[in-house]
Formats: structure tokens, C-alpha cells, sequence
């Protein structure tokens, strides 16, 4: 079978393989060994009833030679090479699922020969259960890596998709297969950590470090073991992806541009498609695969491909294996983390290599908001706590003022007071000694933004917004159709962002002389989670050149001038984030609140002061 490698010329991955001028070989694997990983009585029934119940479709796949190309001839040296030592088979054991309610399913585990119980192992994910495990001939191919010393020792977890019986006689089940496997989100991610790898770790000795983790599927079995570990880097870090599914089923077409759009993950990716593979309503997969591939390399992925002229099989798949498993494994012990040097080329240009997000402060109860004066001193609230705390310029944290209720925002103005949002009924102004002063006595402010001559807040309940000088004289700005969750002006203050909490776009208005708000439109388009109607917006921020920085579920988007989400900068926990502000002495750290903590990061912009003059823009690029 022809096969094309991707990796720039010269390129050397190990002592003994050169992938620049390399073509993989068939492995080197006697049948008996295969036979031998399946010598367990449960197994062998295991298997003969999952043929038994896919039949043609699963003997289609195996034994139909009219597509892609033939199998390589099986080699038998084993007269001239010593076998390594099998591994044993572990299963079915079979596993409820509250994540997928209903769900029961099969998994099996293989155990190689040198494991040893007082020993971390990795561990090698795979989707669909033993039968894609032994159409890859997995088993045997583990067995001889590892006895070379090619993939350290590997416990591998094969597990199906999980079905649901019905409760009618004589009716189909449902079959998870395709919710599970094509969805994006982390729900699989999450199904795999907190109920299948907990109970294969109460049988084994697994290491939890994500750099010995693999995971790896087939068709939709390959686009969630790369959902899985794109959700969580954090607990997946090596990716083998064969005839990938990256089509639209059910939205994985988006992941080629969530990945050139997404801040870098940990990840090292090896794709193996086929030029007759499907081409069907949901898309062309050859061309899916492709596409995934431009996007990882743009985007700067240690990633590398295998592509053949077959269809939607394991044939060329399971001819590479030994080769893609010496790929993903390779220089192991050494941790895979994001290239240094290979940051995304990204038009907005704001990140700086390396620079990751660090924690400032830490242990607190409820954070609000988070905000900065006009040096960039941070200031944030705790309204759980009953305290407003202040970053020092020694980083330490010291409280700047103790109080009774609900801070939800506050906003420094132009006289270095700050402007605070209290218990939803009324606007306090805080001076430098913390001293108390109320600006409106009486009404509903939920959230709120300070310019030079006064400030918008929200009123939560009808849903509107309202201009106030800073002498506490109020009138009404603009209806809205829901409360905001966050708003800003642009830098020179001639227009104003809006976020709406259940929308997957940003509002902007024209600031008018008067400072009402018109020519209302939605403008920024935002990335929005799987299954979701809403972004999550909570917060935003702005920077010098226009940019609009939206803390949404995803992450943190970035809209150049005309709405368009150029980059998403990860969150700095799973939590929600609960304020966002541009602060520091160079007002180039990013800080970001997580309503536990506060974190910091430093990137190549320049935030700016909602309540200074105004600041000329540059003209954007259509």
C-alpha cells in the first residue's frame, strides 16, 4: 500500500527510524502470537458473540479486499527471532454508566507480561472494545514493542460504546455509539475519568500522569479519543487517530477551526486516513482528515500523518500500527508540552511563548469582580467573604475594605475613586481610604462601567440600561431583551460592547451625544459549547487596538475590531470565570478570576482605562 509521511525533511524521531524518507512496514508479528493474547476462555466467547452479532459488517471490514489496498502477507520469522512474552487478556467485565445514564457496556483489559504491581503503568484507551483492539492487532503489537523496549509498558483498556435496553420486548436498544463518539464536550472525557479508568485502576496499578496516557479509536472512535484529550490535556496526551471522523454528524467539522483558533494544547497527534474512504451526506473524510492535519500544523502541533489509497477499514491501519504506536511513543519518559517556539501565527499576535497562566492569590470564597485603577493596581471582591481585596505591588494580597452584602461590580472613575454595584439597589463610591459615599440611593444596578463623564449600569430585573452622572443623575440609555452579563466601551469610547448571558453573540451601539445608546446590532460573533445555545459569557475586557476580550465556557475569546473571534486563550481552571481585567504596572497582565482565585498572565497588548480620554483606533482589516 503507498503511504505518505508528513514530517519535515530530515527529521529524525528515534535511533532507528527516519520518518522523512520512511515508508512503514507491515509488523513482524507471528499469528501465533496473536492467537496466543487470546487464550482466555471468556474472550474467545466474548469475541465469537460480538461476530456472531455484527456479522457482515464486521467481516465486511476485515475480509473485503476491493477496498483500499490488499493486507500486507502475514510474516512468520518466528524461527528466526525468539516470541516476546504474551500479555493476558482481563474481561469482559461489563460497567454501568451514570454519565451516560442506562448505559451498560463491555470493557476488556490487556495486561502485558512485564507489569509489575508496585509499578505505575501507562495505559493505551481504546473505542470499540476488543474488536477494534484485534482488528489492529493491538495485543501482539504491544507485546513485541514493549518487549524491545519501543513503548514502555502499556496497560491497555478496550472499551464499547454503551447501549441502552429497552424496556419493550422484541424492540432495539438504544445505541450510543454515535452520541458518545462524534459529540463534542466532555462528557466521554468524563465518563473515562471518573468511571472507567477508577475501576481498571482498583485492578491495576495506573499511573495518573498524562503523559503516560494514550487514547485511540477508529472512524467516530478516533474523533472522540481526540475530543477526549483536546477537553482534557490535562489527562490525555498522546492521540491515535485512524479514519477519523471528523465530519458533520455531529460537529465535528468545527474541530479544524477550533483548533487553529484554540491557545495550543499538550498534545502530540498521529492521523491515518485513506483517499476512498466515505464521502457521504455528513462530509468527505478524506478530505476531513486533511483538513485536520493543515489545521494541527498551522496551529503548531507535534503531529504526524500516514496517508493510504484505502477506504473505511483498519487494513492500512493495522499494517502502521507498530510504526504510529513508535511515533507516539517516542522519547518517552520526556513530558509532551506545547512547542515553545511553535505559538500559533496567529493575526492578533498577543501571545507570548511560554507564558502560561499563574496564580496570584488564592483560598477565597466568592469573587465577583475584578477591576484595576489607573497605575493597574487589582482590586477584587469577595462578597461571600464580606471583603474587597487589593494586589499589592509586593503581589501579596492585603484587604482594602470590609463590608456587609453583595459587591457584583465596581468600576475605578476618573477622580481614583472606586465605584462599587451593592446588593442590587444601589451605587456606593469608595474612596482611597475606603470611606463610604452613596451615589444612588435607591435603585437596581446590577452591573456597571465608569467613563470620564459618568457611568451605564444594569438594571436586572426589567432588563435596562441606564446612564448616570457621577452625581448620581440617572436616565434611562436603552431597553434590552435580557440582562447583561458584561459590557465596555470600545478604546475610543464611541461604542459600546454589550454581552448577553444566553447568547452566542455580543451587542454593539453607537454612544450617542447624550449618552444613549442606538443603532443596536448584533455584531460579535462568539464560539458557543457543544450542545449549547448560550457562550457564557461573564465578563469582558478591552485593549488598545480594538480588541474585546469575552470570558465565555470555552475560554477567553478575542474579537478584533469588526467581531470576528481571531484566538481562545484557555481558562485558567474548569471553573467559571468570574472576572476579567487587563491590569499590572504595563497594563499587559491579564488577569482572570475563577471565583476561588485570582490568576495572572502576561501577553503582548496594552489594556486600557474606560474612564481616561478616549484613544484614537487603528483603521481594522476588512
Amino acid at each position: 500500500m503507498p503511504c505518505r509521511t508528513g514530517l519535515p525533511t530530515g527529521l529524525v524521531l528515534d535511533s532507528k527510524i527516519n520518518l522523512s524518507t520512511y515508508t512503514p512496514a507491515p509488523p513482524k508479528l507471528p499469528m501465533l502470537q496473536f492467537l496466543r493474547a487470546f487464550r482466555s476462555p471468556s474472550v474467545t466467547v466474548g469475541l465469537a458473540l460480538f461476530l456472531v452479532v455484527l456479522g457482515p459488517s464486521v467481516r465486511a471490514q476485515t475480509s473485503d479486499s476491493s477496498v483500499g489496498a490488499e493486507p500486507a502477507e502475514e510474516q512468520t520469522d518466528a524461527t528466526q527471532r525468539s516470541d516476546p512474552p504474551a500479555g493476558k487478556i482481563d474481561g469482559p467485565y461489563s460497567l454501568a454508566s451514570k454519565i451516560f445514564p442506562g448505559t451498560q457496556r463491555d470493557y476488556w483489559i490487556y495486561v502485558p507480561a512485564a507489569y509489575a504491581a508496585d509499578k505505575p503503568a501507562c495505559t493505551m484507551v481504546v473505542q470499540d472494545g476488543m474488536a477494534q483492539a484485534s482488528q489492529w492487532n493491538l495485543p501482539a503489537v504491544l507485546d513485541e514493542l514493549i518487549h524491545a523496549g519501543e513503548v514502555p509498558v502499556t496497560v491497555g483498556i478496550f472499551v464499547s460504546p454503551g447501549v441502552v435496553a429497552s424496556s419493550k420486548p422484541e424492540t432495539q436498544p438504544r445505541f450510543n455509539r454515535s452520541f458518545e463518539y462524534d459529540s463534542l464536550g466532555d462528557r466521554y472525557a468524563r465518563f473515562l475519568l471518573e468511571e472507567l479508568l477508577p475501576e481498571v485502576a482498583a485492578r491495576y496499578n495506573l499511573s495518573s500522569d498524562p503523559n503516560h496516557r494514550a487514547i485511540a479509536g477508529a472512524s467516530s472512535g478516533a474523533i472522540c479519543a481526540f475530543n477526549a484529550a483536546w477537553e482534557r490535556p490535562d489527562a490525555f496526551r498522546r492521540v491515535l487517530s485512524t479514519i477519523g471522523t471528523y465530519v458533520g454528524l455531529r460537529g465535528g467539522h468545527e474541530f479544524p477551526v477550533l483548533v487553529r483558533k484554540t491557545e495550543q494544547k499538550p498534545l502530540r497527534i498521529f492521523l491515518q486516513g485513506g483517499s476512498r474512504d466515505l464521502n457521504i451526506y455528513a462530509g468527505d473524510w478524506w478530505l476531513a482528515n486533511q483538513s485536520m492535519l493543515s489545521a494541527l500544523q498551522w496551529a503548531g502541533y507535534d503531529v504526524h500523518h500516514s496517508w493510504g489509497d484505502g477506504g473505511h477499514d483498519s487494513k492500512h491501519a493495522k499494517q502502521i500500527m507498530p510504526d504510529a504506536l513508535r511515533w507516539l511513543w517516542r522519547d518517552f519518559p520526556q513530558p509532551i508540552a506545547v512547542a515553545p517556539n511553535a505559538a500559533q501565527p496567529l493575526l492578533t499576535d498577543i501571545m507570548i511563548p511560554g507564558s502560561t497562566w499563574q496564580q496570584v492569590s488564592t483560598s477565597h470564597e466568592s469573587i465577583d469582580t475584578v477591576t484595576c485603577n489607573a497605575v493597574g493596581v487589582v482590586y477584587f471582591s469577595d462578597s461571600r467573604a464580606g471583603r474587597i481585596y487589593r494586589l499589592s505591588e509586593d503581589q501579596k494580597t492585603r484587604v482594602f475594605k470590609e463590608f456587609s452584602g453583595r459587591i457584583s461590580s465596581m468600576r475605578f472613575g476618573p477622580d481614583e475613586n472606586l465605584y462599587c454595584a451593592k446588593d442590587n439597589k444601589q451605587v456606593l463610591r469608595l474612596d482611597v481610604t475606603g470611606a463610604e459615599t452613596v451615589v444612588i440611593p435607591d435603585h437596581p444596578c446590577h452591573r456597571l462601567v465608569t467613563l470620564p463623564e459618568g457611568f451605564y449600569f444594569s438594571e436586572e430585573t426589567n432588563n435596562k440600561l441606564f446612564w448616570s452622572t457621577y452625581a448620581g443623575q440617572v436616565r434611562e440609555a436603552v431597553n434590552l431583551v435580557d440582562r447583561p452579563a458584561a459590557m465596555i466601551p470600545t478604546a475610543d469610547q464611541a461604542f459600546m460592547h454589550v454581552a448577553l448571558p444566553k447568547e452566542p453573540w455580543t451587542l454593539h451601539f453607537q454612544i450617542a451625544d447624550d449618552f444613549s445608546l442606538q443603532h443596536r446590532q448584533r455584531y460579535g460573533y462568539l464560539h458557543v459549547p457543544y450542545l449549547e445555545s448560550s457562550s457564557g459569557v461573564t465578563a469582558l475586557a478591552t485593549d488598545d487596538q480594538g480588541r474585546l476580550y469575552v470570558a465565555s465556557s470555552l475560554g477567553i475569546q478575542v474579537l478584533d475590531q469588526l467581531g470576528r473571534v481571531h484566538l481562545i486563550l484557555s481558562k485558567p481552571s474548569t471553573l467559571p470565570i468570574t472576572g476579567l481585567v487587563i491590569g499590572g504596572p504595563l497594563r499587559d497582565m491579564l488577569y482572570a478570576a475563577d471565583g476561588q482565585s485570582v490568576y495572572a498572565r502576561k501577553l503582548k497588548i496594552k489594556g486600557v482605562d474606560t474612564f481616561s480620554p478616549p484613544i484614537a483606533l487603528p483603521k481594522p482589516r476588512l
